[in-house]
């Protein structure tokens, strides 16, 4: 089978499909539109607009993820742009979308989106494996949470001058996430997934995740204290940090002791689909417990996902049932579009007139790229190209979303933390980050295999 040709030479006939998909969203949009307009007596069954809204939103996002995938982009960058394009139609006249982004319904499966998503994160990494990363991982993380939380704070110290320290504090933690499936997409396209810099930034992304849930559990929980009359003091982060850890450290402990247990018991029932029932089920109550103690229902998610193994799975696998791995993906390919179209439906692109914004999200974005290159200094060893390290750390895809998302959510004194102005900024730091790391880390990776020294002659 001949290798295919570059991508410039099979584009035009490749583009056909699209502009198919493109039309039907076109034609849902003004559907959309026309519905909106005829909904005013309230007639019909309630689910319609919202399974119309639906229609529009997942079209939407598998026709940005495609063209985004042919500009050689994360697919996440082509949804949270197709968000962005829809929820701005109105700036065009198409007023009927303008509903959608504040829709409790859709907001609501973009929720559940955000869970499934993480849980799905977490099922690829084990306890296991976060123990067996080496010095240089755990030291990466740390300095690659630590240096964007201080220059996140200290961008917003300087350019919002009149917002509270809570404010700075997210905007700080919104810096902290690493999106590691971009890195991994580009290291697996490159050929580079076994090398030293590839396990040292895999390894260091699941210590990072850890780390930035406790992080934004710990912001989240102050803020939530300070919105019922409480202040900033350091007994109230000690609290908070205590309560994210030990509900880390205890979930993964009952985690790994019991979901052995329990999919043994759940393997002997012969219901079909009993394996993604017990999976979401266990994603979902660790998700409430994370909820009833204060912190983020998307650190339960995460746990979850973290203590099951495939070896968890085994007799389900061995009477022929698929992975929970693979269960759990189509649920994430319908929910998680959602959640990052509605995202960039929440971008108003009229926010970048205001004085100041485009102003903020260059100096997030600096301050998310400089952060990340602080864990070159974690590298340990020799042989290590550490600003190729550095850069895999960059893109902030949805987990950065997923942070910002939760911003908007959190008030004091009736306030928003994180303002429409602001979320804008974020997403286009989002944005920046995604699209800078790919053409990045080739150039780096390549440019660290010309400064190999050349082996011996051959005899």
């Amino acid at each position: 089978m001949p290798p295919p040709r570059p991508w410039p030479h099979f584009l035009p006939h490749e583009m056909k499909p699209t502009r198919t998909a493109a039309a039907l969203v076109a034609l849902l949009v003004l559907l959309h539109s026309s519905a909106a307009l005829a909904a005013g007596g309230g007639h019909g069954d309630p689910v319609a607009p919202v399974v119309l809204s639906l229609a529009v939103i997942l079209l939407a996002a598998k026709l940005g993820a495609d063209l985004a995938m042919r500009l050689r982009q994360p697919a996440v960058l082509g949804e949270l742009v197709a968000g962005v394009v829809l929820g701005n139609l109105p700036l065009a006249g198409f007023s009927g979308l303008a509903p959608v982004a504040s829709d409790s319904s859709i907001d609501m499966l973009a929720r559940l989106g955000v869970l499934v998503l993480l849980f799905e994160v977490g099922l690829e990494s084990t306890v296991r494996q976060m123990l067996k990363v080496g010095p240089s991982a755990l030291l990466v993380a740390c300095l690659g949470v630590a240096a964007p939380f201080a220059l996140g704070w200290a961008v917003g110290a300087w350019l919002l001058p009149h917002s509270s320290g809570y404010v700075h504090a997210f905007i700080g933690a919104t810096l902290c996430a690493t999106s590691v499936g971009i890195t991994a997409r580009v290291l697996q396209d490159l050929g580079r997934s076994q090398s030293s810099e590839a396990r040292i930034i895999l390894g260091a992304a699941v210590i990072d995740d850890v780390l930035g849930l406790v992080v934004l559990a710990v912001v989240a929980g102050v803020i939530g204290s300070a919105n019922l009359g409480g202040s900033l003091s350091f007994a109230e982060i000690g609290l908070t940090v205590g309560k994210a850890t030990a509900f880390l450290v205890g979930s993964l402990a009952l985690g790994v002791y019991l979901s052995p247990r329990l999919f043994s018991v759940a393997s002997r029932l012969r219901a079909r689909g009993v394996l993604l029932a017990v999976g979401l089920g266990l994603c979902f109550l660790l998700s409430w417990l994370a909820d009833a103690i204060g912190l983020a229902p998307i650190v339960g998610a995460f746990a979850a996902g973290l203590v099951l193994e495939d070896i968890h799975s085994r007799d389900f696998v061995e009477r022929g049932e698929q992975p929970l791995e693979t269960l759990v993906q189509p649920i994430s390919s319908f929910l998680a579009p959602v959640f990052f179209v509605l995202m960039g439906m929440r971008t108003d692109l009229r926010a970048f007139a205001e004085p100041g914004v485009l102003g903020l999200a260059a100096a997030l974005t600096l301050a998310a790229i400089v952060g990340k290159q602080a864990c070159s200094l974690g590298v340990l060893g020799r042989g290590v190209d550490r600003l190729s390290v550095g850069i895999g750390m960059i893109p902030r895809g949805e987990v950065g979303l997923i942070f910002a998302n939760i911003g908007l959510a959190l008030t004091v004194g009736g306030e928003r933390i994180v303002d429409r102005p602001t979320f804008s900024a974020v997403v286009i730091m989002v944005i920046a980050t995604t699209l800078v790391t790919p053409p990045a880390l080739r150039w780096s990776l390549a440019r660290a295999d010309r400064r190999q020294p050349l082996g011996p002659p051959a005899a």
